[in-house]
């Protein structure tokens, strides 16, 4: 999965030149200036003026199929950023992305109004700094809810309203601080209040406060841990197993996924249906009969060791940003509609047909090797030396995160930040603690990030911590951001988007089982671990019989939940019959 997503840039963007002839404007791209690779505007790109066949050459046997495909990637144009840009409307600093309209800084995201800061976010309107969320409104700060409005800092949650720092809560409105509620309103940390003193003591909150925020944070999620959670997120399944599961059936090691069936390794497919797929990562949307590829989809059959192949494509191999009606290509890049080519040359079908089991065999003789002895012969994805981004600049530094010093130890390429020509205008210590403290004039102005600077100055000497987060050392306000900060009484934040996108990936649980037996004891739990950062055991005192009775539940599952971490895990039947 590593080698896949080495190649997914989503939120490392910088502004270069168009290679475009003629064009000199400068536009935001995921290509930084030393790239040995021309890029185009989407535009010119996706239209017929260039043709990407013009880059064809011969299949050469004296060198290894990956090095001669090096040398096409570095010869092909690529598009400046991931966008479907007919149908993005003033969402220029979006990637990834498509049908947005007045969004910034938003990737992985489809059908999304008047938003910014997200990832993975769908059918979607005024929704801030949100992760992995959809058919929400005016919600911000949460990770995995759907269907939610006026949702704030809240973790798995659905078809809630008016729900603050909470947890696997469903069909609720107006609770605060709660975890594992079914069809409740005015909770407080699971305490019932009457509609009055619920409101009453949100006053006492004083939720715009930063200071008051970030207390209420830390002993929200202390309570969270103070209760069951279930083994795995997900619903309407059959026979699966993973993490963040919906409506799918007969997948082992699926994680982030809707509509998946008979499949395993299978990661990031948000829209169905996506069937018969092997180490998938990222689409869906009848995908069928995929093999070792990243963001293929959209009716796209019968491919493997692809990156950005889509729309009505089948048999092909080895290709990239390929796509609409394209069939039988293997080792081509930029090409549409487009059939019988190798490395971007057209054939005859008998032509094609007698190569490329020529080329295979090639390629099994003649291996790539790259600096770390590492052999890539047929069958394996593109070996991470190929790939346009350096590691910290891909999905690979959020979901598997390597120093600096741990990356090139294995191989991989790193990018230092680059040198930032902007001045520090509003240290971070200095901004407002109170919402309503905040002047309109903050819009625009360059503020410190909270992880760029240590607190701790003296006289010029700034001592920099070294933030792993992507880090921009700073941020801006936009004007729809304080609009929505005042309307949902929220303090403004103290980090730059991309820390604050590491922020809420912490409540995501990482991509991986392990076998364990459910906690629960009979009448309590055991007592949980306390290697968090509350420091703190817990142990819950069960409301109701069990059908394994005064005995420990017997029942063993695979869950994302590591043993060490302070989490009380339940099987499901525990957790039902506790919290439904």
């Amino acid at each position: 999965m590593v080698r896949r997503i080495l190649w997914r840039n989503e939120k490392t963007l910088y502004k270069r030149s168009c290679d475009v002839p003629g064009h000199t404007e400068q536009l935001l791209s995921t290509y930084s200036a030393e790239k040995p690779f021309n890029v185009y505007d989407q535009k010119y790109w996706w239209s017929d003026v260039w043709d990407p066949l013009q880059f064809g050459r011969k299949y050469d046997f004296t060198q290894p199929f990956f090095e001669q495909f090096r040398q096409l990637i570095r010869a092909v144009p690529h598009p400046i950023l991931l966008t479907e840009y007919t149908t993005c409307i003033n969402s220029d600093y979006s990637n990834w992305a498509g049908e947005l309209k007045n969004c910034y800084l938003i990737s992985d995201a489809d059908v999304v109004q008047d938003s910014a800061y997200g990832s993975g976010v769908f059918n979607c309107k005024d929704c801030f700094d949100n992760g992995n969320i959809s058919e929400s409104e005016l919600s911000a700060h949460n990770f995995n809810v759907r269907k939610c409005y006026r949702t704030v800092f809240s973790v798995d949650c659905s078809s809630c309203t008016e729900v603050w720092l909470s947890k696997n809560c469903i069909g609720c409105t107006n609770c605060f601080g709660c975890v594992n509620l079914r069809n409740k309103s005015y909770h407080i940390f699971n305490v019932p209040y009457d509609r009055d003193n619920y409101f009453k003591k949100l006053e006492e909150f004083r939720l715009g406060s930063f200071e008051n925020f970030e207390k209420l944070r830390f002993e929200a999620e202390k309570f969270w841990n103070a209760q069951p959670q279930k083994y795995m997120r997900g619903f309407s399944n059959t026979r699966t197993s993973g993490d963040y599961i919906y409506h799918s059936k007969n997948v082992q090691h699926g994680f982030l996924i809707t509509g998946v069936e008979d499949s395993k390794f299978v990661v990031l497919t948000h829209v169905p249906s996506t069937k018969d797929c092997y180490d998938y990562t990222d689409w869906g949307y009848g995908a069928e009969r995929l093999y070792e590829c990243m963001t293929v989809g959209l009716k796209a059959s019968d491919i493997k060791f692809s990156h950005i192949v889509f729309r009505n494509v089948m048999d092909v191999q080895y290709s990239f940003w390929c796509g609409s009606g394209s069939s039988n290509l293997f080792g081509c890049i930029g090409l549409r509609s487009k059939s019988y080519c190798i490395l971007n040359k057209q054939y005859t079908k008998e032509e094609y047909e007698t190569l490329v089991p020529k080329i295979i065999k090639h390629m099994n003789s003649m291996p790539y090797i790259d600096k770390k002895g590492r052999v890539y012969k047929y069958g394996e994805f593109f070996p991470p030396e190929l790939s346009p981004f350096a590691y910290n600049e891909t999905i690979a530094q959020e979901y598997f995160p390597l120093t600096k010093e741990q990356a090139i130890e294995q191989g991989y390429a790193w990018k230092d930040p680059e040198e930032r020509n902007y001045k520090i205008q509003i240290p971070n210590d200095k901004l407002p603690d109170h919402i309503k403290d905040v002047p309109d004039d903050i819009v625009g102005q360059v503020i410190e990030c909270g992880h760029a600077i240590q607190e701790s100055r003296s006289m010029n000497h700034e001592s920099r911590v070294i933030c792993n987060e992507q880090c921009t050392e700073a941020f801006k306000i936009i004007k729809p951001e304080l609009e929505f900060y005042r309307k949902m009484n929220l303090p403004l934040p103290r980090l730059c988007p991309n820390c604050r996108h590491y922020q809420r990936i912490k409540q995501r649980n990482p991509l991986r089982l392990w076998h364990r037996q459910c906690m629960c004891q009979g009448a309590k739990s055991q007592i949980s671990n306390s290697k968090s950062q509350t420091n703190s055991n817990f142990q819950y005192k069960n409301t109701a019989a069990h059908s394994h009775g005064p005995s420990p539940c017997p029942n063993e599952f695979e869950t994302s939940y590591a043993p060490e971490r302070p989490e009380i895990v339940y099987c499901e039947a525990c957790y039902n019959t506790e919290i439904i």
